[in-house]
């Protein structure tokens, strides 16, 4: 795991935060996703530099497509959010699964 994804999970493990449990690197389907909520439906990605390219912007969008597809909803973070504003990331997740 990044540093990004290891802080973010220090504050979603174990049901802090919002009571919900949250999986990490989680398969769904031929997709490994960085967090899931299965109670929420909710799928949480930590993105670094290289999701902003093009090519992995197009590869990006048809894996949401297909997450969605399943009724899933997803939260898209930056890795600079969660290393220096994780009280917002926590609280906007909190917000997702109430």
């Amino acid at each position: 795991m990044t540093d990004a994804e290891v802080k973010l999970w220090q504050h979603i493990r174990m049901r802090q935060g919002a009571r919900i449990k949250f999986l990490r690197q989680r398969p769904i389907g031929n997709y490994i996703v960085d967090f899931y909520a299965p109670e929420a439906k909710l799928v949480i990605e930590v993105d670094g530099g290289q999701h902003y390219k093009e090519e992995s912007f197009e590869y990006d969008k048809i894996r949401d497509a297909y997450l969605k597809g399943l009724n899933l909803k997803i939260l898209r973070v930056s890795n600079l959010d969660v290393l220096n504003k994780i009280e917002g990331v926590v609280k906007k997740i909190i917000e997702l699964v109430e």
